[in-house]
């Protein structure tokens, strides 16, 4: 359990003692930035510690309206809606659009949320091989029913890797599909100008009709919030159930939020930051012989293969003040279990070199 954070700095107190995150999701170190927590602070003061109802009841604020808009323009999309968490937005928006007579194709390291939403959807979920467009297209061109929903994360959260959204695109565009792609861990880190997976892969929004992203990665806040066309917010707005019937977010977080979409979008040198430590991180393990996945984001895990050892492992660094979560199975198919490194821009270049160090060290016992 921590206890308190050194700062802004990626050092948390456990029982005591400091410990060097490196499995953290907060991309940019915005989640205790002074500037971020003095916006909360104040809208805390102004208009309380919550929110007091739904959105369309009485829980609607200044704040959150203004955060919709914030987030619409920065995004180049005509709207934007506010979610509590992005499981709810997963879940709200499939459930909305789909049916009993309508499919959802979905990559099958996609987040438990988007394989959720399917199956409460009660739509028929396919689910295809990693990143495989060409199974997508054949899925597709097999149609003999409804709508279909192509759902994917656009940075997958466990691999790091980007999902194919140029071919994806191509082949939804082509098959009459909605594209649907959750971008909860590139929105702000991912892309010269933080504008996520969608940005890296050179696909623009019209391409992209349904963006899903969360404001508790990146943008250091809580929350999560679905972009898209005037008619698709309009629809979720009316017709969305985790939507509707859930207590707004307090106005403090959406206030916080737009601070931190602030920074995001000037963050370029922070980027910039990230990608040198993924590059040095990339270089040194490589030279370790460790086993990397082909992740350019700052999502690097690395590939164990036995629980017990990726445990033993994880539990080696943390005594050596490290601190580096293992993923298992289920979260990960059978025999991948793995060390789940992230980076962030608040690590420094001593930060990385202190992890390979220790890395080296396990590794060797």
């Amino acid at each position: 359990m921590i206890e308190c954070w050194q700062g802004a700095s990626p050092i948390a107190r456990v029982d005591g003692r400091e410990r060097l995150v490196f499995c953290s999701n907060d991309y940019l170190g915005l989640a205790r930035d002074p500037r971020v927590a003095a916006a909360f602070a104040q809208a805390a003061t102004e208009l309380g510690s919550g929110s007091g109802a739904s959105h369309l009841v009485t829980g609607h604020s200044r704040q959150h309206q203004a955060l919709e808009e914030d987030l619409a323009a920065f995004l180049g999309r005509e709207r934007a809606l506010l979610y509590s968490t992005g499981y709810m937005a997963n879940l709200g928006v499939i459930a909305a659009l789909t049916g009993r007579e309508d499919r959802v194709l979905q990559d099958r390291l996609n987040h438990a949320s988007l394989i959720d939403a399917a199956l409460l959807s009660r739509a028929e979920l396919i689910r295809y091989p990693h990143a495989d467009a060409a199974v997508v297209e054949a899925r597709l061109a097999d149609a003999t029913r409804g709508r279909a929903v192509l759902a994917t994360d656009g940075v997958f959260s466990m691999d790091g890797d980007l999902a194919p959204l140029t071919e994806l695109a191509q082949i939804a565009r082509r098959r009459d599909a909605w594209l649907m792609v959750d971008d909860a861990h590139g929105l702000g880190v991912v892309g010269a100008r933080g504008r996520g997976s969608l940005e890296a892969s050179g696909v623009d929004a019209g391409a992209v009709p349904i963006l899903i992203g969360t404001l508790g990665k990146a943008f250091g806040t809580a929350g999560a919030f679905v972009a898209g066309s005037r008619d698709l917010i309009e629809l979720l707005l009316q017709t969305s159930r985790t939507f509707i019937y859930t207590t707004a977010l307090p106005a403090a977080v959406a206030a916080a939020t737009r601070v931190a979409l602030g920074i995001v979008a000037a963050a370029d040198e922070e980027r910039g930051r990230v990608r040198a430590h993924v590059e040095l991180f990339r270089r040194e393990a490589a030279q370790l012989g460790l086993a990397l996945l082909p992740s350019t984001t700052p999502i690097q895990p690395i590939v164990i293969g036995s629980s017990q050892r990726a445990l033993a492992m994880s539990e080696a660094l943390w005594n050596r003040g490290l601190w580096v979560s293992a993923i298992r199975p289920p979260t990960v198919p059978e025999g991948t279990a793995r060390l789940r490194v992230t980076l962030a821009a608040n690590h420094t270049t001593a930060h990385v070199l202190q992890l390979i160090e220790a890395l080296a060290a396990v590794a060797r016992s």
